[in-house]
Order: structure tokens, then sequence, then C-alpha cells
């Protein structure tokens, strides 16, 4: 009995362990890109990549290409042109950061949906927006517990007050709540204080 009971607290602690975890760990070459973030053997999530790192995230067996921004700063012009001429599926779906629409999350989950077998990178400028969205993909569609997906999307950002309400949105609209016992929702003071 009490040797059932050791052998239950370690698997149990195993799991603890694995569940806090919820990023895996990258290859060096993917950890280059812009604020990369791998969740799970098919999806992952990054700031704006540079035109070579569009052939190492092809080489690292990505199928499919998402843009959740407008052109940006550092965008790489014909982004679109480059990522298809490497055999990857592309897909842009415009979000203005200042708007965020759940529209805009529903394209996007819509044709992630379409082949879930696909290896997909969700990308804007910083991962910011695709921290969001990896966030709400995660929680609605593939039952990861909202403690986990937080803490990583808190890894690269805490959302500001269009984005939590953008968030809190989406997830009533699919009969989730936000609230987990060391979630923070507090938007972040603004840039120019």
């Amino acid at each position: 009995m009490r040797m059932q009971r050791l052998t239950l607290s370690f698997m149990g602690l195993i799991f603890l362990a694995s569940s806090a975890l919820a990023v895996e760990e990258t290859n060096s070459a993917l950890a280059e890109v812009l604020n990369f973030r791998q969740y799970n053997e098919n999806f992952a999530s990054s700031g704006q990549p540079t035109v070579d790192q569009f052939q190492t995230i092809k080489d690292n067996g990505f199928e499919r290409i998402v843009y959740i921004a407008f052109t940006n700063g550092n965008a790489v012009p014909d982004e679109d042109q480059i990522v298809k001429g490497l055999g990857m599926e592309y897909m842009q779906v415009p979000v203005d950061f200042g708007n965020p629409l759940p529209s805009d999350f529903y394209a996007f989950a819509d044709s992630v949906q379409r082949d879930t077998g696909k290896k997909t990178l969700l990308h804007c400028a910083v991962n910011a927006r695709a921290t969001a969205f990896s966030f709400l993909y995660r929680v609605i569609y593939d039952d990861v517990a909202v403690i986990d997906a937080k803490a990583d999307m808190n890894t690269v950002w805490q959302p500001n007050a269009v984005w939590r309400d953008f968030i809190f949105e989406v997830l009533a609209q699919n009969g989730k709540s936000p609230e987990c016992p060391t979630c923070d929702w507090t938007p972040p003071p603004p840039r120019n204080q």
C-alpha cells in the first residue's frame, strides 16, 4: 500500500513538472527567430522572421505560415512569395493591434482547423498578437489549461486592456473562463509613463 502511494505520488510529480513546461524546448536555429515559442510538435508562434529564417523554419518541418499583422516596420517584402517559393502554405489575417476582432481570430482558427496535422508557425511583428491568438487557440481547441497558456503568453508580454478584453470576449463566446489561481490580467501601465 505504501509503495503504491509512493508510486502515485512520484507519477503526480512527473505530471506536474511536465505540465509546468508548456512551451517546448526549441533547437538553436529556431531560437534565433524573434520571440519564438514552440507549443507542441505542430504549433509555434514568433515575431517577424528574417528572409533566411524562413528557410530555417521550412528545414524544421513547418508547412504553413500564418501572418497576423499588417505590413510593419520589420516586415519582409514579398513574404508570401518567399514562403510559397519554399513550398509552404501562406495565409495573412491583418489584425489591427489597437482593435483586434473575434472574426480575426476565427479566420486564423478556421484555417488551422482545416488541417490540424500541418505544422504551423503563427507570427506577427513581435509575437504579442500571435501569443494572444495562440493562447486562445490552445485553450479553446487544444484544451490547454488557462494557467499554462497564460504563463506561456506572459513569457512574451502581459496583454494591455484592449487585448485582455478581446481575449475575454473570445473565451466567453466559447464558454471558457479566463480565471485561474495565479492569472493576473491587470494591464501593464501605458509605455509613455
